[in-house]
């Protein structure tokens, strides 16, 4: 099968590397706007399945061009791109893989789907790590409950970086973007939200992580999680944010440097959020110059046996480890294997309906015995509460 992956960057070069070994794939092409994440890749396999494409997302004509003959489309790139590839992907008529969801997709999940059935695709919306991984935990953790009823996802990183204190693991703009925009939460069968930053609480991570300070933001899972696991009446996602980003976070805000409305700058327009991201080091560049652990833990609570119970579910990775795997880092590499899953459910004809599928709609056993085989050590915990 002939398999297109856009984006190659911290995520998709992950992505790639595993969907690369797949019997079923005969050609991997990686297209990006930058290709040396990419030729770096295919340097150190040397796998000649690879072949590299120099395509913007943002190029309809390059796009169109690349995805004829396609038989799976991979979209590893930043979100604000998502939507544009995927349109593409019906288009073209192949099937498709994506990392994150477009607001279509979270808030009118049945039309998208219904318009991946009329254009014949088998599409899977939201697979990296959280979502995605965290989706497939909690799909995981319900069925082994007679009854769920609240979901809780806990993303930690304690990374440092030497000469660095402000920067961040995934993409510098969606993440500015999250800890500054309003934080939906599910309670009681409905959707509300809080102000950005709220309420700093503290939540104890599976060792080697430990204590951090988290935050509620907006997040698929506290869509999902309801929607698709039966019973879930209270869901949250909570990210962990140290208190120097978070007060850099609450100074953008204040000065309006959050913003993604252009602005006139000396004739120009410039949007003020952009400014800030290009001052900031990319994801990338910072590979081999981590130390810590990244963790995604997702909390199920409800019913066994008649009484109240919680089943935990988690992974942690190392950000040497990432890189000594993937030259990538933890985050990346938890990214970059959650669409691999996904995209190795469609090849295998696991996965093969018409329609749109969410992380909680996938097999979950089936997902969470693949993940070791692809270097993510899942581990679990049941408890009466």
């Amino acid at each position: 099968m002939r398999v297109v992956q856009m984006g190659c960057g911290i995520t998709g070069r992950v992505c790639a590397e595993h969907v690369v070994k797949n019997n079923k794939v005969s050609e991997l092409i990686l297209a990006d706007a930058r290709i040396d994440a990419a030729q770096d890749m295919i340097d150190r396999l040397k796998n000649d399945k690879f072949t590299i494409a120099k395509v913007d997302a943002n190029d309809k004509a390059a796009v169109r061009k690349i995805l004829r003959g396609c038989d799976l489309l991979i979209s590893a790139v930043p979100s604000e791109y998502v939507k544009e590839v995927f349109e593409q992907a019906l288009k073209a008529g192949c099937d498709y893989v994506d990392f994150s969801v477009t607001q279509e997709a979270l808030h009118e999940f049945e039309k998208v789907s219904k318009i991946c059935e009329d254009a014949g695709i088998t599409a899977i919306t939201g697979m990296g790590s959280d979502c995605g991984i965290s989706d497939i935990f909690a799909r995981y953790a319900a069925n082994k409950l007679d009854a769920a009823y609240e979901a809780r996802t806990m993303d930690g990183d304690n990374a440092s970086a030497e000469g660095l204190d402000f920067f961040t693991l995934w993409s510098p703009i969606d993440m500015l973007e999250e800890v500054t925009t309003p934080a939906a939460i599910f309670r009681n069968g409905k959707i509300s939200y809080l102000p950005p930053l709220f309420e700093r609480q503290i939540y104890n991570f599976p060792e080697p992580i430990g204590p951090l300070p988290v935050y509620n933001t907006t997040h698929e899972e506290t869509f999902f999680m309801p929607k698709f696991i039966n019973g879930i009446k209270n869901a949250d996602f909570r990210i962990a944010i140290d208190d120097n980003f978070a007060q850099i976070a609450n100074m953008l805000m204040k000065l309006g440097l959050h913003s993604l409305k252009p602005v006139e700058v000396k004739g120009m327009k410039i949007r003020p959020l952009d400014i800030v991201v290009s001052l900031m080091p990319r994801p990338v560049d910072l590979t081999g110059n981590l130390r810590g652990h990244a963790g995604v833990i997702v909390e199920v609570t409800g019913e066994k046996g008649g009484r109240k119970a919680m089943v935990k579910v988690w992974t942690i990775l190392s950000h040497e480890k990432a890189y000594e795997m993937s030259r990538t880092n933890a985050t990346g590499y938890l990214v970059g294997t959650g669409g691999a899953v996904g995209a190795d459910l469609i090849l295998s004809g696991s996965v093969k309906g018409k329609h749109l599928y969410a992380p909680e709609m996938l097999p979950a056993e089936e997902c969470v015995a693949m993940l070791p085989k692809k270097g993510v050590e899942v581990k679990e915990e049941f408890s009466y509460l």
